[in-house]
């Protein structure tokens, strides 16, 4: 972009959407050291792997968007469950969103206590999680049924 004729090259000021001075200050930091910092704490290095992750996308940047995948499979808990389901919605990351989904139905209980069902905006994502409760609900009927079936049947 800088050194191949684009306009980019002579400008004096370029904006590069989507992103914060601290999101691109580490995209060049990466590029420069082959280093990745996301910052500190558990939400925070989440938004930036995101972050981070579409510019390396945008500027076709492999390594990185592998290495910014595999930190928000790593970052999935409590606190960012719901968030980065949502964004694995909204970019589309099955493995992403699959992983959070598996969060969500094997962590309920510490989800709501740290308040994750509260950070909920995508009605898309809140109907896939009513229907991921409501097939563990028929699971957990089929499985009663068979137990009494199987109770009834013994001698």
């Amino acid at each position: 972009m800088f050194g191949i004729g684009m306009k980019e090259r002579d400008a004096a000021e370029i904006t590069v959407p989507k992103t914060d001075l601290a999101s691109f200050t580490a995209f060049i930091d990466y590029l420069c050291t082959d280093q990745l910092d996301l910052g500190e704490g558990e939400g925070e290095q989440a938004r930036r792997a995101l972050v981070l992750r579409e510019l390396a996308q945008m500027y076709q940047v492999p390594r990185l968007e592998l290495l910014c995948a595999q930190a928000l499979q790593e970052s999935v808990g409590p606190a960012t469950a719901v968030p980065l389901l949502e964004a694995a919605h909204t970019t589309g990351d099955g493995r992403l969103l699959a992983q959070c989904r598996r969060y969500v139905a094997d962590n309920a209980a510490e989800l709501r206590a740290s308040g994750g069902v509260e950070q909920l905006r995508d009605l898309g994502v809140a109907k896939g999680l009513l229907g991921d409760a409501l097939d563990q609900v028929a699971e957990l009927k089929m499985g009663a049924a068979r137990t009494a079936a199987g109770q009834r049947a013994a001698p």
